[in-house]
């Protein structure tokens, strides 16, 4: 265990990187979601999940440096962030104050600050925790509460940050670790699983949580303190609603923490880059670069100031949320305006600064209840650039499209022999769409929205993202269009599982039948489908083999992974398989490759193998087996889990 007196952090080399406050700042707020999740996993769960939330936050948040300051530890990948001394700065005050919280209190030394429930942030009545995973990330929290403080530190740099062992070293011995316990904790941390891509699952997001309330009762007996604290807060509110500062002008933002002249550019309703209705006719681009500015409210200075200073700074009371791999920071510049507008019961603005799409909304009646969502759409062209989530209310949504569409229509993806029925587009705003993000219950359909433009048409799914998915069909590298009524009936039987891709950060997801297989005992041939989801971020990406037996109604998941290559553009082979009984009774191995396959094999519970990309072994139900296929290339691929 890591002992009270913590070692002296090594002393910076003259040759090392000089931080200042205003580099680490861009590396803390860029890097803020990253940062607190690697906080929250090295924090030792014993705290309990709401303060381990508010430790985590508030560790970030004290990490930056009093003035100028050596960061020693530089890691050797080169991801983009790697290579910036700031976040390395940062990210090691984040491990070294995370390592002491977990330290036992003494009583022979005053306890450090991070060892000590945070001042800040505090949420009062409310108890905040992350949305819960499955049980395999339930399985791997127990086993990390299991290990030490620097042990934990190793498992989570090493698969959060991908560092090998030799900047694990670094970054524990600057972070106050010596050599011996960073031995002992390089040991303890290979003894876990490296199941390292569950990191990013959001049972361990401390910046997207769920809340409950705290103990009722207790709350009621405090009525008489609370009363006096609303009286204090309501005078205070009043002192910094006066002229020369406060909430007022600025609506739901918070204090402003740095003033520089970019970032008071950037807050100027009347710098806001606004492009001309006809400038996308013209322009050899076909992103958001060329979107107008549209709705009601385009003049409204104020609302445009309120959405510019919540997007730098957001308030404590504003919902934030953000698709996975987008940074929340504030515009570096004036945004482009896309939309500033009434929608329904909202006041809505959206932005755009080349990386990001910010959308703003306020009820019509103030700014309480203000909301803040991000995604990322850098690259972002045709397809991808062709609606924006304008607004969800009721279990509908609705779409602001891009200058070029000229129809729009809803399609019931399950349902290719329905045809499609026409929506009204006013000013680029579609009118409302069942949205099957929202659905709960069994999966009876799944509505895309239909959009036309000079060069066809194109498919686009809500999961529950400001920007919709583009759906394709066929083999990777060669993927066109979900447009005609081939494609559409191939699409039908796999509607449903775009499900399992909500709220991932999805770009595009692309549907390919690598494979027909006959069936044993006469009984048709089935279908092997494989779905691969595209994410905005380049790294997270979820594929899924699925069968389809003759006259199912749907497909059904045989195999499934996360961040690989199979059935993409990189490498399209892939290699599933699935026990399937016939109609007579008889139980099966069956496995199927996609084209260049030259043999599969089946080894462990079932062995058997054949040559071709087609495998049918007679097994017994419940047996498990292992898949290895051979490539005409000389390669060899295992079967898809």
């Amino acid at each position: 265990m890591q002992s009270q007196d913590v070692a002296k952090r090594p002393a910076a080399s003259p040759t090392d990187p000089v931080v200042d406050v205003e580099q680490a700042e861009a590396a803390l707020v860029e890097h803020y979601p990253r940062l607190v999740r690697l906080a929250y996993l090295v924090l030792p769960p014993s705290l309990g999940r709401n303060r381990r939330v508010l430790t985590a936050h508030a560790l970030v948040q004290r990490a930056l440096p009093r003035g100028r300051a050596s960061a020693s530890v530089i890691p050797a990948q080169s991801t983009g962030r790697d290579v910036d001394p700031g976040y390395a700065f940062v990210r090691l005050n984040v491990v070294r104050t995370a390592l002491e919280a977990g330290l036992p209190l003494s009583f022979r030394a005053w306890p450090k600050r991070s060892q000590l429930p945070p001042l800040l942030p505090q949420v009062r009545g409310l108890r905040l925790f992350p949305r819960s995973g499955g049980a395999d990330e339930l399985a791997l929290d127990q086993r990390l509460s299991a290990l030490s403080g620097p042990a934990r530190a190793v498992y989570v740099l090493r698969g959060l940050e991908k560092l090998p062992d030799g900047d694990v070293r670094r970054v524990l011995a600057a972070a106050g670790v010596d050599a011996e316990e960073t031995d002992e904790a390089l040991g303890e941390a290979d003894e876990a699983p490296a199941q390292y891509e569950l990191l990013n699952s959001p049972e361990f997001d401390p910046c997207s949580l769920h809340a409950r309330p705290t103990d009722l009762m207790r709350r009621r007996q405090h009525g008489k303190a609370a009363l006096a604290a609303a009286a204090a807060v309501a005078v205070c509110g009043a002192l910094l609603a006066m002229p020369g500062g406060g909430w007022g002008p600025d609506g739901a933002a918070a204090p402003a923490y740095a003033q520089n002249p970019a970032s008071q550019a950037a807050l100027d309703p009347g710098k806001l880059t606004r492009i001309a209705p006809t400038a996308w006719t013209v322009s050899a681009r076909k992103d958001f670069s060329v979107w107008p500015a549209r709705g009601d409210l385009t003049k409204d200075t104020a609302l445009l100031r309120r959405a510019l200073a919540v997007w730098a700074r957001p308030g404590e009371s504003v919902q934030v949320s953000a698709t996975p791999g987008t940074p929340s920071g504030g515009p570096a510049g004036p945004p482009q305006l896309l939309y500033a507008g009434t929608v329904d019961n909202a006041r809505v603005v959206i932005l755009y600064d080349g990386l990001r799409i910010a959308r703003y909304a306020e009820p019509k009646d103030g700014t309480k209840g203000a909301a803040l969502d991000f995604a990322r759409v850098d690259g972002a062209t045709g397809s991808e650039a062709n609606a924006v989530v304008l607004d969800r209310a009721d279990g509908n949504v609705r779409y602001l499209t891009a200058p070029w569409v000229k129809k729009a229509a809803e399609r019931d993806l399950q349902k290719p022999n329905a045809g499609a029925l026409p929506m009204t587009l006013t000013d680029g705003i579609t009118s409302p769409l069942a949205s099957p993000a929202q659905a709960t219950g069994a999966c009876t359909s799944w509505n895309v929205l239909q959009l036309t433009d000079d060069t066809g048409t194109r498919l686009m799914s809500d999961l529950g993202e400001l920007v919709p998915a583009h759906l394709t069909v066929g083999r990777p590298g060669s993927a066109h269009e979900v447009s005609g009524a081939a494609a559409q009936h191939a699409w039908a039987p796999f509607a449903c599982s775009l499900g399992a891709m909500r709220s991932l950060g999805v770009r595009s997801v692309n549907a390919w039948q690598f494979a027909q297989q006959p069936l044993p005992d006469a009984s048709g041939a089935a279908e092997w489908v494989c779905t691969r989801a595209e994410t905005w971020q380049g790294g997270g990406e979820r594929v899924l083999a699925q069968f389809r037996t003759p006259g199912g109604v749907y497909g059904a998941v045989a195999a499934k992974a996360q961040g690989v290559a199979a059935c993409g553009v990189r490498d399209p082979h892939v290699l599933a398989g699935v026990l399937w009984k016939s109609a007579a009774g008889h139980w099966f191995l069956l496995a199927a490759g996609s084209k260049g396959t030259e043999s599969v094999t089946a080894t462990g519970g079932v062995n058997g193998s054949a040559r071709g990309g087609l495998l049918a072994v007679k097994t017994k139900q419940g047996v498990q087996a292992e898949l290895k296929g051979a490539l005409d290339d000389g390669r060899t691929i295992t079967g898809l889990r």
